[in-house]
């Protein structure tokens, strides 16, 4: 099989890292910082952070050629676990099927005053 980069302008890193790599139906993110479109600063505000969290994965997943069903696993890090709850607005809108939901972790980072966030999806069609 063969590996493929995805790059996307709002999750471009300094360093020689793709946002993902995909082999195969394997699709898995590097990890993703909050801030804004076209690699703007990440904001102070959790939900600000979260909104742009969110779409970044929606667009690093269409450039591999995915979407959130093939979602099978995020984490999520956090500098206060209280964030958590913050998470489940975001979350519930994508995902909204208690019975169709990916797997979720949310740890604390307790190095980073950010949230980032990673993936693992699986594009089985």
């Amino acid at each position: 099989m063969t590996r493929r980069s995805v790059h996307v302008d709002s999750a471009r890193s300094p360093h020689p890292i793709p946002a993902a790599s995909r082999i195969g139906p394997l699709v898995t993110s590097s990890v993703i910082r909050g801030g804004g479109p076209a690699g703007e600063r990440v904001p102070h505000a959790v939900d600000e952070q979260l909104v742009n969290l969110f779409r970044q994965v929606g667009e690093i997943l269409g450039a591999a050629g995915a979407d959130w069903r093939h979602v099978a696993r995020m984490n999520f890090y956090v500098p206060d676990l209280a964030i958590r709850e913050a998470i489940d607005g975001p979350w519930l809108v994508h995902f909204p099927d208690p019975a169709d939901r990916p797997a979720r972790h949310t740890q604390l980072n307790a190095g980073d005053s950010d949230i980032t966030c990673d993936f693992v999806a699986y594009v089985d069609d």
